[in-house]
């Protein structure tokens, strides 16, 4: 069983303690019982997404104006850590879900916010994001996919590919091209996923988070009013890239929960596994190694707890938010292949969770922005452009 929750010397307030302890008891009550047969089983549970509705988590950034909790980004934090270190698949639907629902409220019109957040905050419509296509990565700007203006309305064509929910959202922000080539061209919208035209094309086998749904979406002459835009015309890699930047906080939140399971129950077996007559623990080659976790999983928090607060504040975070990723994700692969080498072979089978958990944790490299990604924006920061 799961220790309670011994909170780090950093100044959070009453309410924000409320939200994380709220969220953790929900991750051990409705997760917990159940994450390792959804694991086998690659089920995204979406039922669950009903039982956080009722805790007021799936609207926890939307302003209560708005349906939602109105809490802020570090509680926002705080949630999607506890909820990744039960399940890092189902910590990651919510993450993407509030990306999407904090990229309405900050570049949406005001008819858009009333349409969409109280859907969203409730829990009956999930979201999802689409920007990267077969052959477009990182290169955001490369995208193919194109919107073709026909009167009122944009006709939607090309393919999408690894977008989170997909299969289950009610809405998605997507990008596609307008016109002309590289970034300016590309254009934001809100889709009706119920639209004709719009089909799951794939399910993705992953490696991990087996929980959360991924899929790669096919968009064939797909119809919208000129209401779906987000943003004006060609300004959609901006818009991108802005909710990239705040989703970059849940993602580091994500990857700081990995790493706390795997401290916790290194922890664990590390006391009640006996090797040469006395727990493994005493041996050096495991504390030593216990020690180095411990201490990153502290770096991690508060490099999300930083970058959280100055999104909270107003203050530009971008750099910050990409820091607490490059960190919190590298630790939390890093510390997983540790936890199943502390467990040995026990910890190369399903019979212990670290080997769950190494295979959770590589992805936090790689969505919403890679390693080398958050290296060229903080490089960047502090150079310039040389090129």
């Amino acid at each position: 069983m799961i220790e309670a929750r011994s909170w780090p010397a950093f100044e959070l307030t009453p309410e924000q303690r409320a939200v994380g302890d709220l969220a953790r008891d929900i991750a051990l009550r409705e997760i917990a019982p159940h994450v390792a047969q959804w694991d086998r089983e690659h089920r995204f549970p979406r039922e669950l997404f009903t039982k956080l509705d009722a805790a007021g988590l799936m609207g926890i950034l939307v302003p209560e104006s708005y349906g939602g909790a109105g809490a802020d980004y570090i509680s926002y934090a705080l949630a999607i850590e506890e909820l990744a270190r039960i399940d890092a698949g189902c910590a990651v639907t919510l993450s993407v879900h509030s990306m999407i629902a904090s990229a309405i409220l900050r570049l949406g019109n005001e008819e858009q916010k009333r349409h969409y957040l109280p859907q969203l905050a409730s829990g009956d419509v999930l979201a999802a994001f689409a920007l990267t296509e077969p052959g477009v990565g990182s290169d955001s700007a490369a995208i193919v996919s194109t919107a073709r203006r026909d009167g009122s309305s944009y006709v939607l064509n090309g393919r999408k590919q690894w977008c989170t929910n997909g299969s289950f959202a009610g809405v998605t922000m997507a990008m596609f091209r307008t016109g002309g080539t590289g970034a300016k061209g590309v254009t934001a919208f809100l889709v009706d996923n119920a639209l004709p035209g719009i089909v799951v094309e794939k399910v993705t086998e992953k490696l991990g988070i087996h929980t959360s749904n991924t899929c790669d979406l096919a968009f064939d002459d797909v119809r919208v009013p000129e209401s779906a835009l987000l943003g004006a015309e060609g300004a959609g890699i901006t818009m991108a890239l802005s909710a990239l930047s705040a989703g970059r906080i849940g993602i580091a939140a994500q990857a700081t929960g990995i790493l706390a399971a795997c401290l916790e129950a290194s922890v664990k077996f590390a006391k009640e596994r006996q090797a040469f007559g006395k727990p493994i623990g005493a041996f050096e080659g495991v504390s030593f190694k216990l020690a180095q976790m411990a201490t990153d999983l502290d770096a991690a928090r508060l490099l999300v707890y930083r970058a959280a607060a100055l999104c909270d504040r107003g203050e530009p975070f971008t750099i910050a938010a990409s820091k607490a990723k490059l960190f919190a994700s590298t630790a939390a692969r890093k510390h997983a292949a540790e936890a199943v080498q502390i467990h040995g072979g026990y910890g190369y089978t399903t019979e212990f969770p670290v080997e769950r958990y190494y295979r959770d944790a590589k992805i936090t490299e790689i969505y919403e922005g890679t390693s080398e990604i958050q290296q060229i924006v903080i490089g960047r920061s502090l150079l310039g452009r040389l090129d």
